[in-house]
């Protein structure tokens, strides 16, 4: 019997990006949407297990169980998320976010506050209104990927992966598996859900030469040199730095509250 029989007739979220597809391939019935949305939707119970930012872990360890082993992570620059930006950052009045960011929202935050020790407030975009140079963007996934492609030789890119790494020293996790708490057979789903991992990051290859996107050097590129897949101690460490600046910045109540890993 198949490993991943323990997914079967379980509702399955995952986020809807490129860096997501060698976590998810060959896994049929999944549910793909924006991370926040999916964040929502674990936090309502209308799914058993979902690809979540790390934010949405942390806000509450006590509802949910981690896979350990695997994560979408970075260590250096990630390409993918980033502050794109016409004046210097310190010259910004503040930055529109990304509306389908939660961790990658909070990242920059901290970063900006511990890392720059610059005020750059998270503004609203008006509907249908150019951004002037005065504001910054904050861009995740694949649309941070076409923006950068297009501005390549008109804007700057702040990478928080490269920014976050360059100032802790540490990788920084985006997301991870979550299950919701009561699920029957927790360590065969993580098995299963690593032993998916495991057989999708071998097949980075075929998942980059099939992508209809970015084409196949640059999906090869971003997915084997800016994305990391593994949860090992490092990222570990990394989502622990992360929980404690989320704490010391008032994003988080202090919790003594320890994360579950299966």
């Amino acid at each position: 019997m198949s490993t991943f029989e323990a997914l079967k007739g379980l509702r399955i979220g995952c986020v809807q990006y490129l860096n997501s597809r060698p976590l998810i391939c060959g896994l049929d019935g999944v549910q793909l949407a924006h991370p926040r949305v999916l964040a929502q939707a674990l936090r309502a119970g209308e799914l058993d297990a979902a690809l979540v930012p790390v934010f949405e872990l942390l806000r509450a360890p006590g509802e949910y169980v981690a896979v350990n082993g695997v994560a979408i992570a970075s260590d250096g620059p990630v390409y993918s998320v980033y502050v794109s930006h016409e004046r210097p950052l310190a010259q910004l009045r503040g930055v529109v976010g990304d509306p389908a960011s939660l961790s990658s929202i909070h990242l920059f935050q901290v970063l900006a506050k511990g890392a720059l020790g610059l005020d750059l407030p998270l503004v609203a975009a008006q509907p249908g209104a150019e951004l002037g140079p005065e504001l910054g963007h904050l861009w995740i996934g694949n649309h941070a990927i076409a923006y950068r492609l297009q501005h390549a030789n008109d804007r700057g890119f702040w990478d928080l992966g490269e920014a976050w790494t360059a100032w802790t020293g540490l990788p920084f996790v985006y997301a991870v598996w979550v299950l919701r708490r009561g699920l029957s057979d927790e360590p065969s789903v993580a098995d299963a859900f690593r032993e998916l991992a495991r057989a999708g990051v071998a097949r980075i290859p075929e998942i980059a030469a099939d992508d209809p996107e970015f084409g196949p050097e640059l999906a090869l590129e971003y997915l084997s040199r800016h994305i990391r897949f593994n949860l090992g101690a490092n990222e570990l460490a990394g989502l622990t730095r992360f929980r404690l600046e989320l704490v010391q910045h008032g994003f988080l109540p202090d919790s003594q509250t320890q994360l579950e890993f299966v």
